[in-house]
C-alpha cells in the first residue's frame, strides 16, 4: 500500500522552530505534487504550502515568510521548516500527495506552539 508518513512534529515555544518530513514509499515520488495541511480545533483543513513537481512553491498568507517546503527526489521527502512559530501555527500537520489521478494522505502529526 502507499504509505505516507510525517515526522519532526513536537511541543514548542512561540518564536521558535520545527522541521517537518514526511517520506513516502510505494509512489512514483517524481511525478507528484508535494503539500503540508493542517487542522486546527473548529477550524477545516488548509493548505499550508504545496511543491509540485517541477519545484514551484506556494504559501498560504498565514506563513507566508516564516515557512519553506523543500523537497528531496531521491529520499522520497518533503519537508516544511517552520520558524517564528506562533501559537495561531498549532494543530494536526498533513503531508498530502497529489497527480492527476491519485490523492494520498498521511496520518498526521501534531504542532503544539505554546505562548
Amino acid at each position: 500500500q502507499v504509505q505516507l508518513v510525517e515526522s519532526g512534529g513536537g511541543l514548542v515555544q512561540a518564536g521558535g522552530s520545527l522541521r517537518l518530513s514526511c517520506t513516502a514509499s510505494r509512489i512514483s515520488f517524481r511525478l507528484y505534487a508535494m503539500g503540508w495541511y493542517r487542522q486546527a480545533p473548529g477550524k477545516q483543513r488548509e493548505l499550508v504550502a504545496v511543491i509540485t513537481s517541477g519545484g514551484s512553491t506556494n504559501y498560504a498568507d498565514s506563513v507566508k515568510g516564516r515557512f519553506t517546503i523543500s523537497r528531496d527526489n531521491a529520499k522520497a521527502t518533503v519537508y516544511v521548516q517552520m520558524n517564528s512559530l506562533k501559537p495561531e501555527d498549532t494543530a494536526v500537520y498533513y503531508c498530502n500527495a497529489e497527480n492527476t489521478r491519485n490523492v494520498f494522505w498521511g496520518q498526521g502529526t501534531q504542532v503544539t506552539v505554546s505562548s
